[in-house]
This record gives structure tokens, C-alpha cells and sequence, in this order.
């Protein structure tokens, strides 16, 4: 199945279909999604407005960046203390 990215309002219209009774089959093949990425959707994103999943994702994004800051600069320190260790 081709990837695609879908958007925050694409992704909550798709669960609350699902919750509406919309069958898997129709909701996957409109949004060109697999089962198990509807059945993750509805998981992760039931009961939220568009807003909000916006939201959560820029968090997710900010998450990620804070811990690919924070490895970065733990080697630096690691780094540092060895240097210092050796001077003294």
C-alpha cells in the first residue's frame, strides 16, 4: 500500500467515521491506509479535535529534538570530563 501522509483533520475525520459505524474497509481505502494504521489512529487519536492532535504532534516533534539535543550534549560533556582527566 502506498504511503501517504495524511493531515491532523484527514486522520480525526477517518476515526470518528470509524466510530460511526463506517465500515474498515471503506475508511482504509478512502484515506489509503492499512488496518492496522486506522486501528493505531483510533487508539492513539479517539476523542480528539483536529487542535489538539495538532498539538500533540508539535510536542512529539519537540520531544524528539530535545532528546536528540540532550545525547548530543551528554557525549559533549563525556567528552569534556575525559579531556579534563587527562590534563590532570
Amino acid at each position: 500500500m502506498k504511503k501517504t501522509k495524511n493531515t491532523e483533520s484527514q486522520i480525526i475525520k477517518a476515526v470518528k467515521e470509524y466510530e460511526s459505524g463506517v465500515t474498515t474497509e471503506i475508511i482504509c481505502r478512502e484515506y489509503g491506509i492499512s488496518r492496522a494504521t486506522l486501528y493505531l489512529w483510533k487508539k492513539k487519536y479517539c476523542g480528539m479535535d483536529t487542535a489538539q492532535l495538532k498539538k500533540l504532534k508539535e510536542l512529539e516533534d519537540e520531544n524528539r529534538r530535545l532528546k536528540h539535543m540532550y545525547a548530543e550534549l551528554s557525549l559533549d560533556n563525556q567528552l569534556l570530563k575525559e579531556i579534563i582527566e587527562k590534563k590532570l
